[in-house]
């Protein structure tokens, strides 16, 4: 019983200790964390609200590329005003992004150098397990610290995330998270609630104020669509040099990627005696996307398998639930229509060499109106060499430039065939 209230004792008195250092440092750093408003000019109230912090004395800050999105995409819609702790106001100015990190960094308009103590970034990662502190603005509640774990990076992740046990809520993207050193290791980003929270590690803030250092973008829109060309490269590049494993579905063989990042699912209507068709589905995705704008999302990777089978139809009958499984196949990321193109289409008969397959294919693209070449693309391939069996394959990539999209096609439809 003794060891009990010992070991709640313990307890109590780190609850305590957490409490009086998270009290200590806001009291040191409240003064450089601000709350960000994106104000829609026309009716003057704020579409957007996150958190930020100050890293120069020059006034330069750091939030969320997602805070700013509305100001970054459309400047002559809105304005960015900054609120301090003790309840001034003033405009901003859009510096740099980093939209695959979802980073950005704002400055007062204002010449006065600041007087405050400013946040500085860590140059070590945290350990594992070591007390951070969140801060932010929840809810437009005013500003807070919260106390949560370091639990490493993601490992599912193409882009990294942290880890971190703690309640970020609403309002508090752009937000710094620091170590008991007060040195910024992380940027609040992401919640998926229950004390989960995700973070941006410190190393990419660090990496973008050091390219703004040797040279200040001077076109937003620009600097995003080399951002998202880079990113997309790379991740068609790393996809293509994974491990592509051969999967039996039904009486196919399809593949799929052997990379952390790339999840895939499986089911079937094996059960379903009363069912007209066998059907049995496979789907790997990549789960990481950009955030460009409200409705408007990017980077996804989507592959899709359907074996059909059928014994008691009509042939009529097999191919009207062919075609159905068929017309389903969509692009999988959100857009508007201002943002790309209507899909274009090239209809063609397959036959790869060294495959038993004979395959109907479509291949879709449709253009991005901001981002020259860049592409959302839809590939679907069916069967049509056997009159009560079919396969039905598919895959949509989404930002990506023609070459990348037309290495992966080829690839793909090489590894698709009857066993």
């Amino acid at each position: 019983m003794k060891r009990v209230f010992c070991l709640l004792f313990a307890i109590l008195s780190i609850s305590v200790n957490a409490k009086e250092q998270a009290g200590q440092i806001f009291e040191q750093l409240a003064p450089s964390l601000y709350q960000i408003k994106i104000i829609e000019l026309v009716s003057g109230e704020k579409a957007t609200i996150g958190s930020a912090f100050q890293i120069t004395k020059g006034g330069l800050i750091a939030t969320n590329y997602h805070v700013v999105s509305g100001y970054a995409r459309h400047p002559e819609k809105y304005k960015m005003e900054y609120l301090d702790n003790d309840g001034n106001k003033g405009e901003l100015s859009l510096e740099s992004v980093d939209i695959i990190n979802d980073l950005a960094l704002v400055k007062k308009l204002d010449d006065e150098v600041s007087q405050n103590p400013i946040f500085e970034i860590s140059q070590q990662a945290p350990l594992k397990g070591e007390e951070l502190f969140s801060l932010g603005n929840p809810h437009d509640l005013g500003m807070i610290v919260v106390p949560g774990t370091y639990n490493g990076l993601l490992p599912d992740s193409f882009t990294d995330k942290i880890h971190f046990t703690g309640s970020i809520n609403s309002g508090m993207s752009g937000g710094p998270v620091v170590n008991g050193d007060l040195k910024v290791v992380g940027i609040n980003v992401a919640t998926s609630g229950n004390s989960i929270g995700f973070l941006i590690p410190h190393d990419k803030l660090q990496a973008l104020y050091n390219e703004y250092l040797v040279e200040p973008p001077t076109d937003i829109t620009g600097q995003i669509a080399q951002q998202l060309k880079a990113h997309q490269a790379k991740l068609i590049e790393e996809v293509l040099v994974s491990n592509w494993l051969q999967k039996p579905l039904g009486k196919g063989s399809i593949p799929t990627i052997d990379a952390p990042f790339i999840r895939c699912w499986g089911d079937s209507n094996a059960d379903k005696e009363s069912a007209l068709l066998l059907s049995a589905v496979a789907s790997c995705s990549l789960e990481d996307n950009t955030y460009i704008e409200n409705n408007f999302f990017t980077g996804h990777l989507v592959m899709e398998y359907r074996y059909l089978s059928a014994k008691d139809i009509s042939d009529t009958k097999f191919y009207h639930l062919y075609n159905q499984k068929i017309l389903s196949a969509r692009a999988y990321n959100k857009v508007q229509k201002d943002d790309v193109t209507e899909f274009s289409c090239q209809h063609d008969i397959i036959s790869p060499e060294n495959q038993t397959m004979t395959q109907k294919a479509v291949f879709c693209a449709r253009a991005y109106k901001d981002f020259p070449e860049l592409y959302d693309v839809i590939y679907l391939s069916a069967s049509v060499d056997k009159n009560q069996q079919a396969l039905i394959s598919n895959f949509t990539l989404s930002g990506v430039k023609q070459e990348s999209a037309f290495a992966f096609m080829e690839k793909f439809i090489e590894a698709v065939a009857w066993q």
